[in-house]
């Protein structure tokens, strides 16, 4: 079997609807067609560098045309080792798109899902939790009660911002209020967790921490920027509470460090970013010798989603899956979720079919777009 084209389609998403408000919301995905009529897919996606993304993946195209796909790691090592300067998020989404296509194509060639190629299914079933949005409190508390009524038992807020190094005790108690309505509204038998997503400095995010901790979040994501692992590994030290962290993180190197100084309780590697499906169970094998759990990253399309399931399915450690999307509009059988629960993927590679008449017509424009948030002086925040 010989790979005879590689195809990249960035598409916009169908919904959900909060999604759509973001500028530089858009998934791309890989398809990789062999000479054999048997073709995978995956998803590259990179928020905000699509575009960047799409040329990385024509370069490596090059070195694909003609390669067995079969020889999954080989061709990661050739196409991560290939150049004098490797890694980054644009060069390795690159990457971990054409590996799930590869593992797509390797599934179907012999008829089986992808997770029985790593090692067998851990467990018969996925757990997943949902996103709630709104502009106040209000809003988040409906939104709360709308992932319930869709199924869900575990649910993620993020932290308003922008925030200031040190903000001041009116922003400290509405985080805290709006944490609270929250836990109120959906009981303690619902998992809350909370994404600082990097946006809040060392000092701040302890004092954020303390103001809502006794309601109990599920875990504490990004609470400063991944790259600060001495702060990470301080607040680790003087919390309580779970800390998570890795989904800017790229390759099994990206995340020896947090892994080694025990920064994290729970790692958060994204398969489209951090290098796709075996590299990701390096990962989790590598947390696993330190008893760290791992929720993959997915705020991206169904294809990456798909991906992740195939992973949650055979690592031991396995927390929790994030989604955005079960595929509406764009498979031909969208997920299902059932009391909290993905069930196990029983069809061959990644145990999808995308409807492909559709994907220029949802062609992504302007994919370079990128979010920003701008504090009151005009100086620059984290987004």
């Amino acid at each position: 079997m010989k790979i005879v084209d590689v195809k990249v389609f960035p598409v916009k998403p169908f919904k959900p609807d909060w999604l759509l408000q973001f500028p530089h919301t858009g998934w791309l995905f890989v398809k990789i067609i062999t000479d054999q009529g048997i073709s995978g897919f995956g998803e590259a996606t990179l928020e905000g560098n699509i575009e960047s993304v799409i040329a990385a993946v024509n370069k490596l195209k090059g070195y694909l045309i003609g390669k067995d796909p079969h020889q999954i790691e080989h061709h990661w090592q050739a196409m991560y080792r290939g150049s004098f300067y490797r890694g980054g998020p644009v060069l390795v989404s690159a990457i971990s798109g054409l590996e799930q296509a590869m593992w797509d194509i390797k599934g179907k060639s012999l008829e089986v899902p992808v997770y029985e190629l790593l090692g067998g299914a851990c467990r018969n079933k996925i757990k997943i939790y949902a996103h709630i949005h709104g502009n106040n409190t209000e809003e988040y508390i409906a939104s709360a009660k709308s992932r319930l009524e869709e199924g869900f038992d575990s649910i993620k807020m993020p932290l308003q911002g922008p925030v200031l190094g040190v903000d001041n005790p009116v922003y400290l108690k509405s985080v805290a209020h709006r944490f609270k309505k929250v836990r109120e509204t959906v009981g303690d038998g619902v998992n809350i967790a909370i994404d600082f997503h990097g946006r809040v400095g060392p000092a701040m995010a302890l004092k954020i921490i303390e103001k809502i901790k006794e309601y109990d979040p599920m875990f504490i994501e990004e609470p400063v920027l991944p790259e600060n692992v001495d702060s990470m590994i301080r607040i680790n030290n003087l919390t309580s509470e779970t800390i998570a962290t890795g989904e800017r993180l790229y390759t099994k190197w990206g995340f020896r460090e947090v892994i080694n100084s025990q920064a994290a309780d729970v790692l958060q590697p994204d398969l489209s970013h951090a290098g796709g499906i075996l590299e990701c169970k390096k990962i989790a094998a590598m947390a696993e010798a330190n008893y760290t759990s791992i929720a993959p990253h997915c705020p991206l399309g169904p294809v990456a989603l798909a991906a992740g399931l195939q992973l949650d399915a055979c690592i031991p450690n396995f927390l929790i899956q994030e989604h955005v999307s079960l595929g509406e509009g764009f498979l031909k059988e969208p997920f299902k979720v059932v009391d909290g629960y993905i069930e196990l993927p029983k069809k061959p590679g990644l145990g999808i079919e995308i409807k492909e008449e559709l994907l220029e017509k949802h062609k992504l424009k302007n994919a370079a777009s990128i979010q920003r948030w701008y504090h009151d002086d005009g100086s620059v925040a984290d987004w």
